[in-house]
């Protein structure tokens, strides 16, 4: 494209900065590739031709570079970021390069919590009412990835976090959701303000013949495009068949961003009454002698965490801890004081939320690991009760993500069916 310039810096080569290396190298642009760490496995790269730099941080990496990709777990405040910026060189995320290399219709979803669940449910509902689509973004798979695979006439549904989108220029969606704002990522972000901002940006570059879905009253966004907006209780065509107030309020998001494409009502209907979730949110694993066991991993932060707890009336044996995002654990302890709950912690932040459920009168044990956890609450849990992890906090502390978090609670709970 001619657009692009003659030479590309790709920061971080975790899953969406390879796609973006490779997604350029095929359109004749020499490449340089980085990344801090040195035990990569970067041989498809290097096979495309693509210059590699690992274990290198080097302001001079910069020299002759038209442009930077940034992957998305690359902070603002890294060093060949701020360089850039001082050398007015653009810094853009995959998708916004993705957005310059394809032509497709998009309908991007963001908000702190739901947003996997509303994305896949996009998807099953575009595949049921016969439409071609791909799924993409921070749900799995790169957008880049999808280069030189798509008809020109393909949507693509994208999940996109704060992370990507605090690094668009151009990136303009046909259908853009908002599920929702509530504090995330404070670590990175440094506010929820900032935070908020980032999310906000999905909106900006729409004209007035692109939707914006928003939940019902959430204030002025940026943008043109012509707002509706949803909420839990709206009428949906179909009950889904995913439990849980928020999951509903998934749907009636999905909902009107399916009628803003174009699909009808059968369809949704279809898609609503048959998608059966996806892995590591409110996921069943097991039932052993009465006791149920969730996998709610993908609840990294307080929020979340609040939303499993309100989808159980049941008593709760619940497993929190992991690495904290700098929010305080007092208001999501206060609001387990009000339900039959027990805590096992585990992981960075057990002190620290210890401290919140012992002001909130809420029974703990430290477990320390997962493993650990995992035994400890399923010799207290009667029949009839749920062992359900929702960590309200990142897993790096002790796994390299909440998808490993949730595969090792898995194989835990298969454990113990095999022990019983």
């Amino acid at each position: 494209m001619s657009e692009l310039p003659d030479r590309v810096l790709v920061l971080g080569l975790a899953r969406s900065g390879r796609a973006a290396a490779l997604a350029l190298a095929r359109r004749g642009v020499t490449v340089m590739a980085v990344d801090r760490s040195t035990e990569l496995d970067v041989s498809e790269l290097a096979k495309a031709g693509i210059e590699l730099r690992l274990g290198v941080d080097s302001e001079r990496l910069l020299n002759n570079a038209g442009l930077i990709v940034k992957s998305p777990g690359v902070p603002a405040e890294a060093v060949l970021v701020q360089a850039a910026r001082k050398r007015r060189i653009p810094v853009w995320s995959e998708v916004e390069l993705a957005s310059r290399l394809f032509s497709n219709p998009l309908v991007g979803v963001t908000g702190t919590n739901g947003k996997t669940t509303t994305t896949e449910l996009l998807g099953a509902i575009f595949r049921s009412a016969g439409r071609k689509v791909q799924v993409a973004g921070n749900v799995g798979r790169a957008i880049c990835d999808l280069d030189g695979k798509l008809d020109s006439d393909t949507w693509i549904v994208c999940e996109l976090s704060s992370f990507q989108l605090e690094d668009i220029e151009r990136l303009r969606l046909q259908v853009a959701v908002l599920l929702n704002v509530e504090p995330d990522h404070l670590d990175r972000h440094g506010s929820l303000e900032a935070y908020r901002d980032a999310k906000l940006r999905i909106f900006e570059n729409q004209l007035e013949d692109d939707v914006a879905v928003l939940p019902r009253g959430f204030g002025k966004v940026p943008g043109q495009g012509r707002r509706v907006e949803f909420e839990a209780q709206d009428p949906l065509p179909a009950e889904p068949l995913i439990p849980g107030e928020h999951n509903r309020e998934n749907a009636a998001a999905a909902t009107q961003a399916a009628r803003a494409a174009g699909i009808i009502e059968e369809a949704i209907a279809e898609a609503l009454r048959t998608f059966p979730g996806v892995p590591h949110r409110l996921e069943p694993v097991a039932e052993i002698a009465g006791v149920r066991y969730v996998n709610d991993s993908k609840a990294t932060n307080t929020a979340a965490a609040r939303r499993a707890v309100a989808s159980y009336p049941e008593p709760l044996h619940i497993i929190l801890g992991g690495r904290g995002k700098g929010e305080s654990f007092d208001a999501f302890a206060g609001e387990l004081s009000g339900h039959q709950a027990r805590a096992y912690l585990v992981g960075e932040t057990a002190e620290e939320i210890a401290g919140a459920l012992e002001r909130a009168g809420v029974a703990f044990e430290h477990c320390g690991t997962l493993e650990q956890a995992v035994s400890k609450a399923a010799r207290n849990a009667s029949p009839g009760e749920i062992v359900l992890l929702a960590p309200a906090c990142a897993s790096f502390d002790q796994f390299d993500n909440f998808e490993q978090r949730g595969d090792e609670f898995r194989r835990f709970v298969a454990e113990l069916e095999c022990s019983g």
